[in-house]
């Protein structure tokens, strides 16, 4: 029987908290749409801060950077029961797995929280070798020795690299690429950074979407906080998905909706409206949290990374990367019929393969999310 062929769009497969808040030697599968459910305080949350860390650093982002938008910081990531070392050390330890065109790439990183942040440990592998490993070897100095598979007349190339970065993400800057060892490095790192830096961690605030915008802030904000301008965008650049979000709408807004829109306001500003019946207009900012969520949320998944405010890795096509969307309370503020209606949508776009899905949802809606074709549960026990 012939082996399944790689994906061609890499994707993060598998996330693992080996320690990391709660969590314990933690492994979740990701599937096209993955959905953690449990009471609260059970970890929901944690799994996708850590995801979205790992997101930031494999684009670049400083330690400090990456960890910023984690409540309470870096040492909030150490779990509750770890404690320091006879150095007054204690740290935390992530990583994932990415599955394309150059196999299953495995990524672990070790970082020490207290009394100072850095990066203790990271391990790269991939084809059953180990393609990277970096390990603090002076705590005096700011660096960790690496040492990266070469194949070459030297097996392994070894340098130091700063410890308050992903040395994965430095190895196109480091890495030649003249050996077969040295392009399978740069191949399973390449996989790695263009699966995890094609995220759109997103949050919407009702409260801030009210307000009316500049009519040219045209990329949605994780917060969706510029809804208004972004409705007028897409309703002129793409009118097959403009239709599906108005039909959405109509699924999940209470009354007659027949269209959606930017109405220009004085000073080059805009606030979307709802269209109703008999020429009816309702300005978004008389809706309900609910709706708003309901609306942001289904237009974050009829776009992409063209209108979402996100940094795709620009060497690599559009036509190879996946989009995923970090949606922390994804049914938040909604009823049964939006939730399903949401979950529905969700599951269609993330059958086509261009866009990926992880979120948390309430217990209260595991069945319908169930019920969506597609949909992943990670059940997690408060």
């Amino acid at each position: 029987m012939d082996a399944a062929p790689r994906p061609q769009r890499p994707a993060v497969t598998e996330l693992r908290l080996s320690a990391f808040k709660s969590h314990r030697n933690a492994v979740f599968p990701l599937g096209p749409m993955t959905l953690f459910r449990g009471a609260s305080g059970s970890g929901k949350s944690s799994a996708l801060h850590a995801y979205a860390a790992l997101a930031r650093l494999a684009g670049g982002d400083s330690l400090e950077e990456a960890l910023a938008s984690v409540p309470g910081g870096a040492r909030a990531c150490v779990p509750h029961t770890a404690r320091p070392d006879a150095q007054g050390r204690r740290g935390f330890r992530i990583g994932c797995t990415v599955d394309g065109p150059a196999g299953p790439v495995r990524l672990d990183v070790a970082v020490q929280a207290e009394p100072e942040l850095r990066v203790v440990g990271e391990r790269l592998t991939g084809a059953g070798r180990t393609l990277l490993s970096t390990a603090l070897r002076d705590p005096g100095l700011p660096r960790v020795e690496a040492a990266w598979h070469t194949a070459g007349s030297v097996p392994v190339t070894r340098a130091p690299l700063p410890d308050d970065r992903l040395g994965t993400a430095l190895l196109p800057l480091r890495v030649a690429g003249k050996t077969a060892g040295q392009r399978m490095v740069l191949d399973a790192a390449e996989q790695l950074v263009v699966a995890l830096r094609s995220v759109f961690p997103c949050d919407p605030r009702p409260e801030l979407m009210r307000a009316p915008v500049a009519a040219r802030d045209g990329r949605l904000r994780g917060a969706c906080d510029n809804v208004a301008a972004v409705l007028g965008r897409t309703r002129d650049e793409c009118g097959t998905r403009h239709a599906l979000l108005v039909a959405a709408a109509r699924a999940g807004c209470r009354g007659p909706v027949e269209g959606l829109a930017a109405q220009g306001l004085e000073g080059g500003l805009v606030r979307a409206v709802l269209a109703g019946s008999a020429g009816a207009v309702t300005p978004l900012e008389r809706l309900g949290d609910g709706e708003l969520r309901y609306l942001a949320l289904c237009l974050v998944l009829l776009t992409g990374p063209g209108v979402l405010a996100v940094d795709p890795a620009a060497e690599v096509l559009p036509a190879r990367q996946v989009l995923t969307v970090l949606a922390d309370g994804l049914d938040r503020c909604l009823d049964a019929r939006q939730a399903r209606e949401l979950l529905g949508l969700a599951a269609r776009m993330c059958e086509r393969g261009h866009i990926r899905l992880v979120g948390t949802v309430r217990g209260e809606v595991g069945e319908a999310a169930e019920e969506a074709k597609g949909a992943s549960m990670v059940d997690l026990e408060g």
